[in-house]
């Protein structure tokens, strides 16, 4: 007889959050990495929780929002339970603006949101006076703020939950046999794998570099422009990142890219050009051939799901996806939207 009733492969964010929800719905769960928790991409430093834009709804859109409004709590709730900060704000974020054309997408999809988003969040266009001293230049002179937008720090937040999790009596190891049922949420390597055992291309990995900078910006919406993502953590740090990167030899090696991308973000944010780089990061994504994130049953593997793909909206999605996968698992409903769906 199994000892556990869940065994979930990977401790990156989706094998953490599905162990979480699981056992808060009363199974006994064991998690399975040999690396240990957050060693891949979720280990990250950059954690923009980001939603699409407010127009063409879709059901991706709404999975997405819904986790989005669920991560207050969700994360809360770690946090009470592990005595450990995730670094989650809703913070918002400002995106300026630069022509009419934008202005125009912007005005429209804040009709959307309207409509869409209803009283959970806005998405306003605003002048420079009303988007604050922290902001980057605007050629308009305008401004997209939204307040669904959130932050946290990705191996902070996976530290959380780990703890979380051995509170609530789950296991974590770093080998074991698969009892009960088994979930692979295994990152870019085990989409690799699953593409060599259905004989298709499942996915692959995206190599992303970041770095963390030593300046206190806490409180301060999260900035997107000119491709760069500036992020104000809540302990003080600004991550600036990050690359996406096709082909690489190196996995977790920084290079010119980086450094790179240090330069033009204290090109665009002046009051960052005095602070002192404290960290530089690089792992690879996972990345479905889809762009979104693969749930499921493994095709011919009895009592074997999938969670992976989370690419660059694994942490905003993570809650949708630990109760959409709990739902599957472990009360047999199927709600998993046909764009996230496991198929060959």
């Amino acid at each position: 007889m199994a000892t556990v009733d869940l065994t979930v492969r990977g401790a990156g964010i989706f094998g953490l959050a599905t162990a979480w929800m699981a056992l808060q719905r009363g199974a006994t769960v064991r998690l399975i990495d040999p690396n240990g928790v957050a060693s891949g991409a979720s280990g990250g430093i950059v954690g923009a929780l980001q939603p699409h834009t407010p127009d063409v709804w879709n059901e991706k859109k709404q999975f997405q929002f819904d986790a989005l409004t669920m991560a207050p709590a969700f994360w809360q709730q770690v946090e009470a339970t592990s005595g450990r900060t995730s670094g989650f704000a809703r913070a918002g974020r400002l995106q300026p603006l630069a022509g009419e054309r934008e202005i125009v997408m912007a005005r429209a999809r804040a009709k959307g949101a309207a409509e869409f988003w209803g009283a959970q969040a806005s998405w306003n266009v605003v002048e420079s006076q009303d988007a604050g001293n922290w902001r980057a230049p605007s050629e308009t002179g305008l401004y997209i703020h939204d307040t669904l937008s959130a932050i946290l720090h990705p191996r902070r937040a996976c530290e959380s939950l780990a703890a979380a999790i051995r509170v609530k009596g789950g296991e974590i190891v770093a080998e074991a046999p698969d009892e009960g049922l088994v979930l692979w949420a295994t990152g870019w390597r085990g989409l690799e794998d699953l593409s060599e055992a259905l004989a298709a291309p499942i996915g692959n990995g995206v190599k992303g570099q970041a770095a963390l900078l030593q300046h206190d910006a806490s409180g301060c919406p999260q900035i997107f422009a000119n491709g760069l993502h500036i992020i104000p953590h809540t302990d003080g740090t600004v991550a600036i990142g990050s690359t996406s990167e096709r082909e690489f030899t190196e996995p977790h090696t920084t290079d010119h890219l980086l450094d790179d991308i240090i330069l033009r973000a204290k090109d665009l944010m002046p009051v960052l050009r005095d602070a002192p780089v404290i960290s530089r990061w690089a792992g690879v994504r996972p990345r479905a051939k889809s762009r979104a994130p693969l749930l499921g049953a493994w095709p011919g593997r009895r009592q074997h799901f999938v969670a992976n793909g989370g690419f660059k909206i694994g942490f905003g999605v993570a809650p949708m996806i630990a109760q959409t996968m709990c739902d599957l698992m472990l009360d047999g409903k199927d709600s998993i939207p046909d764009g996230f769906r496991l198929t060959t």
